[in-house]
């Protein structure tokens, strides 16, 4: 009796173990969706910062974002990875009349054709083996709101033509199903490819991208916006990273801001947000030194000369003493801070007028 019943158990579980694994991937997708809803504000709210610039080219791109935003018009946003692409089309959202509709965002790189195709429009039930009830897609998610298509050349061609229906007529079927739903949602998309050449190149519907790009933004490399380095460091330093990571404040020395003014960060603001963590655990007490920084930061400072800029080193120095001084009991704890006796202290406080 228990070889029989040993036989038969592998059977036996079959369908529960099918029952079950439907079930995961049913609550997995509606898991997806209600993330990418509600996790779009707190992502903004903690990310927005990242948007402000002391370069000319990127407050002209902001503001032009901004027009867009209160428009229907369907926008793209291009540019290396790393920029910053994913935060303008939340900021955008927010800017909108939209903003207190849904912000779905669908990853066309992360899921299979079939996948991320069941993901867009959603199924009907009995569609296939392991879909028994209906489920809605993510267009339906972002319905009255704004859905943001991330890395949309990497969707496949025979979803670029579905996607396009949808884009023209804002209507489109789940999977399975014989009704047509219809949509009143914004498009914004994005891509670190260029998509003028592969259409040039047959690799992306001609069609679709002159319906996506109305409105087309290049979202510039951190290493065209050389005056935002040293702000946006900061920025991170001082008021993400360090909260993040019950950190008490901290300064960069003048060496290790040098360094990142130096470096020409190919994976821009992202690899700068990365570096500055690793540097904010790794610190002192109060200040974050070459040392902190990651190697390849200092490997490849070395390889790129830093524009001349005294007036800004020499502020910069002002200001990293008065930060110093003010979290420093006396002044001998600030000079052991800065790595320089007392005198020579005293000396610099008078150079740059500090009081």
């Amino acid at each position: 009796m228990a070889e029989l019943n040993s036989a038969l158990l592998p059977e036996q579980i079959k369908p529960f173990l099918f029952d079950l694994n439907q079930s995961v991937v049913e609550r997995a997708l509606e898991f997806h969706s209600r993330h990418a809803q509600h996790g779009a504000k707190r992502d903004t709210l903690e990310d927005r910062p990242l948007l402000e610039s002391k370069s000319s080219a990127m407050r002209r791109l902001l503001e032009t974002a901004r027009q867009a935003a209160q428009s229907e018009a369907t926008v793209l946003l291009t540019g290396e990875s790393g920029t910053g692409k994913n935060v303008l089309a939340r900021q955008m959202h927010y800017w909108s009349s939209r903003s207190q509709h849904p912000f779905v965002v669908v990853n066309c790189t992360t899921l299979s054709v079939y996948s991320l195709e069941t993901e867009l429009f959603g199924h009907v039930g009995g569609a296939f083996t392991s879909g028994t009830k209906d489920m809605p897609g993510l267009l339906e998610a972002a319905d009255g709101g704004t859905v943001f298509l991330d890395e949309i050349g990497d969707l496949s061609p025979d979803l670029q033509t579905k996607f396009l229906r949808f884009v023209e007529e804002q209507s489109f079927g789940r999977i399975g199903g014989a009704e047509t739903i219809r949509l009143n949602t914004r498009i914004i998309a994005a891509s670190n490819h260029d998509l003028a050449a592969a259409v040039a190149g047959h690799h992306f519907r001609n069609d679709l991208f002159y319906r996506i790009n109305v409105i087309g933004l290049r979202i510039p490399p951190l290493r065209e916006r050389f005056e935002d380095i040293l702000p946006l460091a900061e920025l991170i330093a001082l008021q993400m990273e360090v909260i993040r990571n019950h950190r008490a404040e901290l300064c960069f020395s003048p060496e290790a801001a040098a360094i990142l003014r130096r470096y020409h960060w190919p994976g821009n603001v992202r690899e700068l947000r990365n570096a500055i963590e690793r540097a904010v655990v790794l610190a002192g007490r109060d200040m974050i030194m070459p040392k902190h920084l990651p190697d390849k930061v200092l490997r490849g400072s070395s390889d790129f000369a830093m524009p001349s800029a005294p007036k800004n080193m020499e502020e910069m120095k002002r200001q990293l003493i008065i930060r110093v001084l003010a979290k420093s009991p006396t002044l001998q704890d600030a000079a052991q801070a800065l790595g320089i006796d007392v005198s020579t202290l005293w000396r610099k406080r008078k150079r740059y007028r500090i009081e």
